[in-house]
């Protein structure tokens, strides 16, 4: 996420920090490359001069040119400014007579059926009961792509087969009532591009029905073409919000960084995967944090606080502590590991992971994670327990029973054993909420 931009950034501020005193000349020179940085990832013009003006006026005033570390302090200056820039956090919020109504709105394309169950699942965790609905009866099977996604996380869904988008998204409510659920959801029709027949219908939606929220969803490789789109709509619906999908490819950020400062239009989640559980609530300060390449350890605490049980992390920490793992312990860490999300997505929330060159591919993909899945899984439980007893042939059975060679064996193997003698050497080493495997290391030998 945002990697391009980030580099850039890190690249501009470098010739900043690194000094002990700082002239006009130099901050002037480093913020030509900051709004360079910004012009390059498509954050719109209007945007970046107002963002390099802001960063200007503080930066030459006291308050940089009188400090100690003047770097460090324009650092901070340009995170707030960014923080700013990005807007207040929206949180979602219910109505106080259920149930409480969310319109989807956006371009075809954007993925708005998708958002619309992974909402489903977020109001769920928040206590609520969903209902998903698609008005969309124009686009083949998107009625039924809805309902295998509602089934997928056991919630109901209401797709009646007719001509009358504005009828069912007036009957919802009714359905709403009869199954017991507290939130409707409504997926609407999308274009290819914003048209007058696509805002009329989605006005009479909105006016059928008392919607809380109204949320644009956004492809945000879309760049600054995001910001013209949700000015049309929030012409014809006035948005309550606004939700960034593909976040996990967007390595410019132009969209993020426009979209509040040109539209007031607040960013209220990401999408950063494709499975149902890839949506974060969009927090600006933490956002901002990942620009700048600080990380953003706040969401993976929380993800890992979602997908780890405690228990389970318990016992690895004392494993750990007493250098007692094993294959079976880390099979176990990587599917914990997996639930929380891609990899490398997980380690670009580590402060400085941003300036690790060529990360993605030293990260092992989705597929290496499996492959090395399959290895373990093909392992006796005592073969598992130690992998010192595994010969030559047992490797020969091993790399036939998970379909690979036996250089993949030998590479987990040597790999886990580096790694666990490096476990021991660290003694009282602790990970992240009980997670201490580093699944790169056992790719290398």
């Amino acid at each position: 996420m945002f990697e391009s931009l980030t580099e850039r950034l890190d690249q501009a501020l470098k010739k900043l920090t690194g000094r002990g005193k700082l002239s006009e000349a130099d901050v002037d020179a480093g913020l030509r490359e900051v709004r360079l940085a910004l012009l390059e990832a498509d954050v719109n013009y209007k945007v970046v001069k107002d963002f390099v003006a802001s960063i200007r006026t503080r930066a030459v005033g006291a308050e940089v040119m009188d400090s100690l570390n003047p770097g460090q302090q324009i650092v901070k200056i340009v995170d707030e400014e960014m923080v700013r820039l990005l807007g207040d956090r929206a949180p979602m919020t219910y109505a106080p007579s259920p149930p409480t109504v969310i319109v989807l709105a956006g371009l075809q394309g954007s993925g708005k059926t998708t958002t619309a169950g992974k909402l489903a699942l977020f109001v769920r965790r928040e206590g609520h009961r969903p209902l998903l609905v698609s008005t969309d009866v124009r686009r083949p099977a998107a009625m039924e792509q809805l309902e295998v996604l509602a089934k997928s996380i056991n919630a109901p869904a209401y797709a009646p087969r007719g001509t009358d988008p504005v009828k069912i998204a007036r009957d919802s409510i009714a359905e709403a009532r009869r199954v017991n659920a507290d939130v409707v959801i409504v997926d609407t029709a999308g274009r290819l591009q914003v048209d007058e027949d696509l805002l009329i219908e989605l006005k009479a939606i909105t006016d059928a029905v008392p919607s809380q929220h109204r949320l644009l969803v956004l492809d945000a490789m879309t760049g600054q073409q995001a910001v013209n789109v949700t000015s049309a709509f929030q012409q014809t619906i006035s948005l309550s919000g606004a939700i960034l999908t593909k976040m996990d490819g967007d390595a410019r950020g132009g969209a993020a960084l426009s979209l509040r400062a040109v539209t007031q239009t607040p960013i209220q989640f990401v999408g950063v995967g494709e499975k149902l559980t890839d949506l974060e609530i969009f927090y600006p300060d933490r956002m901002a944090s990942r620009i700048l390449g600080m990380g953003d350890v706040l969401t993976l605490i929380e993800k890992a606080q979602d997908q780890v049980d405690a228990s389970q992390a318990q016992a690895m920490e004392k494993k750990l502590r007493a250098g007692r793992l094993t294959l079976t312990d880390f099979m176990e860490q990587l599917k914990q590991v997996k639930k929380m999300g891609p990899l490398e997505g997980i380690i670009g929330m580590l402060p400085g992971a941003g300036k690790i060159k060529n990360l993605a591919g030293a990260l092992p993909d989705d597929d290496q994670l499996k492959q090395m899945e399959a290895i373990i899984l093909s392992m006796t439980p005592t073969e598992r327990e130690r992998p010192e007893t595994i010969d030559g042939s047992r490797r020969r059975r091993i790399a036939r029973g998970a379909g690979t060679d036996i250089a993949a064996v030998n590479r987990l193997i040597k790999g886990f054993q580096q790694m666990q003698q490096m476990m021991k050497q660290m003694g009282k080493g602790r990970g992240i909420k009980g997670l201490p495997f580093d699944p790169a290391q056992l790719l290398k030998g």
